[in-house]
């Protein structure tokens, strides 16, 4: 068993140290009131015992917790002041410089926290451990000197979660989606030099390349892009090329036919395509920005945004392109061809391409084949989200999520038209479901008593939010504020307007729905007698952000939070707060947003529908997924979960696996083992366990992780049933 040090260490676990600091305890007191060894034998397999039912490696608080507990049972009370006391001289020891450990830790890898905090970031490299280090010393100064005391005691009770600690001391923002067409029709500045209108297709896919990386570099959210953006110049180069191919003819004393020519310059033209967009593949794989990691990435694909036919006709080439270059994938170290994170990718189903006699159903049916192979791309229906997003004016507006799955809620300008590409989000607070159910104690009045404790919690931490981003100034990042891809604001001036009347969002979060309607009511929200409690959590946080919304002209929306390492955290804390429940806090992981227990026996197509209705109650976003096989070689069944998603749900995605051991050439899936206490990605035909010879890629909760994950997501990943 293994045992997290302070600094984030792993170590092996000594339980001889818990009898030598028992021991310690107990020789300070007087001899009347000390307990024998037996009992310290006791007490010791006790806490062992504790720490092996955990399933997972304990950290050092949480042992120190169970030594408590067992001297306190055991009647030793002042063995167990001493031992109170000795930990609390300790504590304000370490408090005198809370960095250092820790960021020297991270220097020498052997930070396990770390090393899983994001699985689409190696530790391994210099700059990502320089954003680490720049992270600790944040966090330090965040923790110490920006937030008010009980936010940040609340944070780390795993009661609410600050989202992004490690960036909030500069005055930065969290997701977005680009005014990619703003900079590349009008021109933009990078690093400054200045960027003209391209003209070509290729040379437009080159500066948006360089666009997603500045961004990506002076934010620490996700951002998205519209390949529409990119469409008009396609037509740009088919004009070009067509200047080209008839100056060629007539320099060689050759004359063509207008269809000639016109297949000749067509011809030409894909290969530009194919260029173009290999070039956005390749550059967002392989870029590193400063944070260490690649351009978080969305790309858009929706054929209604195009503005003509032609229009509409070059985005179909694109996309053809972009869907038949991620099937391939990208080759490796080795030269095989794996699963690459980025870019994200994301299809509209719509009238045009949904239906077998529709002019673009074979679009559709190329992104199921990509799915079934790479898990990408996910779906948005168009029809569910006209629906649903409905701006003041009454009319529906289909439209990218801002990375895995945050979603601007409709926007009208002071023009009357419908804005989205320029729009942000400010930060996300998120709240504990499960800590309040299991605080309450199935009270239900203390129940709802307590959550409104909790949300004025999260608001008041969200209003901090808020506050660190007014009187930032355009000059802080001229690529976003100054310079097209947020605002064309002046030299100097502050970025407030922006952050009213609903332009960017700010966004409370929830994760663990299904434990806290399950502690609540004794069965999971998919039961009929269950779900309308669940909806009613869902409608009061809703509550909650309309009524913030009318205090400050702030644009509230609710989140449904993809927890990733945080998923272990609110685990390890409910567990060290309340116990083992069974059903509850029996994992290493709560369940993300409203999402049905990864364990629950469901097919496809119920998930879909039943999440459904949770999704359109998280206005500032939500992916619902489902868990299935190989599908390869069942391309209609992938056909008919699409069709589910365009007629019942906005937003939704298909897992698979995409793995390959670099060892012994196993293309398939590798599994995930259990060995003292820990569990290992295992290659099952030659047994590797070498991280850094083998390709995993899986769906961490909205996007594609291939960096490894920390136990407690790696345990919710291991239990996911299939739903196919």
């Amino acid at each position: 068993m293994k045992i997290i040090k302070r600094n984030g260490s792993e170590a092996e676990f000594n339980k001889e140290k818990i009898a030598i600091a028992i021991t310690k305890a107990n020789n300070a007191v007087e001899e009347a009131v000390r307990i024998t060894p037996l009992q310290i034998e006791r007490i010791v397999e006790s806490v062992v015992i504790s720490c092996e039912s955990l399933g997972r490696s304990p950290g050092v608080e949480e042992v120190q917790d169970m030594v408590e507990h067992q001297l306190m049972a055991h009647g030793a009370f002042e063995v167990a002041k001493i031992y109170i006391t000795y930990r609390y001289t300790r504590s304000l020891v370490r408090q005198s410089n809370t960095t250092d450990d820790r960021i020297l830790s991270l220097i020498e890898c052997n930070n396990e926290e770390a090393k899983q905090e994001n699985s689409n970031k190696n530790p391994v490299i210099n700059s990502t451990q320089r954003d680490y280090m720049a992270g600790e010393v944040s966090r330090d100064i965040t923790n110490r000197i920006l937030l008010p005391e009980d936010i940040v005691k609340a944070h780390n009770e795993g009661i609410i979660h600050f989202h992004d600690t490690d960036y909030f001391a500069q005055h930065m923002h969290n997701c977005d989606l680009v005014n990619l067409e703003d900079m590349l029709q009008n021109g933009t500045v990078i690093t400054g030099t200045l960027i003209e209108r391209p003209h070509s297709f290729s040379t437009a896919c080159n500066i948006a390349t360089q666009i997603i990386a500045q961004v990506a570099s002076n934010q620490y959210g996700g951002q998205s892009i519209s390949l529409t953006h990119l469409a008009p110049f396609v037509q740009v180069s088919r004009e070009k090329i067509t200047c080209d191919v008839k100056a060629e003819n007539a320099d060689m004393g050759r004359e063509l036919t207008d269809e000639q020519i016109s297949e000749l310059v067509e011809r030409r033209l894909k290969e530009e395509i194919r260029r173009g967009v290999q070039t956005i593949q390749y550059q967002v794989v392989t870029l590193l920005t400063t944070n260490g990691q690649a351009p978080f990435v969305t790309v858009f694909m929706y054929l209604n945004e195009a503005k003509n036919e032609t229009e509409k006709r070059d985005l179909a080439m694109i996309i053809e392109e972009v869907l038949a270059q991620r099937y391939q994938g990208v080759k490796n170290e080795k030269g095989v061809w794996v699963t690459p994170a980025f870019p994200k990718l994301v299809y509209v189903l719509e009238e045009d391409n949904i239906n077998e006699d529709a002019p673009y159903y074979y679009l559709t049916k190329l992104a199921a084949k990509c799915t079934a192979k790479r898990m990408v791309p996910d779906y948005i229906s168009e029809k569910k989200m006209l629906e649903l997003k409905v701006d003041k004016n009454g009319e529906g507006h289909c439209y990218t999520c801002m990375g895995c799955r945050s979603f601007l809620t409709p926007y009208v300008d002071e023009n009357g038209q419908p804005k989205y590409y320029g729009r942000f989000n400010q930060g996300v607070v998120t709240l504990n479901l499960v800590d309040i159910a299991l605080s309450s104690e199935r009270d239900m009045d203390a129940f709802w008593r307590i959550f409104d404790e909790r949300l004025e919690l999260c608001h008041r931490a969200l209003m901090c939010r808020h506050n660190r981003l007014k009187g930032t100034l355009s000059d802080a990042a001229p690529i976003l504020w100054q310079y097209g891809a947020l605002a064309r604001l002046e030299k100097g001036e502050v970025i407030d307007k922006l952050l009213y009347g609903g332009y960017s969002t700010i966004s409370l979060g929830y994760g663990g729905l299904y434990e806290c309607v399950r502690y609540m009511t004794g069965k999971s929200h998919t039961d009929p007698e269950a779900t309308p409690f669940a909806l009613k959590v869902m409608e009061y946080m809703n509550a909650a952000c309309k009524k913030w919304k009318a205090e400050h002209n702030i644009d509230f929306s609710l989140y449904g939070t993809p927890l990733e390492s945080t998923t272990y955290k609110f685990a390890k804390c409910l567990q060290r707060r309340f116990g083992i429940i069974k059903g509850v806090t029996d994992k290493s992981y709560i369940t993300n947003s409203y999402h049905i227990h990864v364990t629950e026996d469901v097919n496809a197509f119920d998930k879909l529908i039943f999440e459904a209705q949770f999704q359109a109650l998280s206005p500032g976003g939500a992916i619902s997924y489902v868990e299935v096989p190989n599908m390869q070689n069942n391309l209609e069944a992938v056909m008919q979960v699409i069709r589910c998603i365009y007629d019942n749900i906005m937003y939704a995605e298909l897992n698979t696996k995409s793995d390959y051991c670099q060892k012994c050439g196993f293309d398939g899936e590798i599994e995930i083992r259990e060995e003292n206490g820990k569990l290992v990605w295992t290659c099952p035909q030659c047994g590797n366990q070498d991280q850094d010879k083998m390709n995993v890629a899986r769906r961490t909760c909205g996007y594609i992780g291939t960096q490894y994950w920390n136990q407690g997501r790696t345990q919710e990943i291991k239990e996911r049933v299939l739903h196919l």
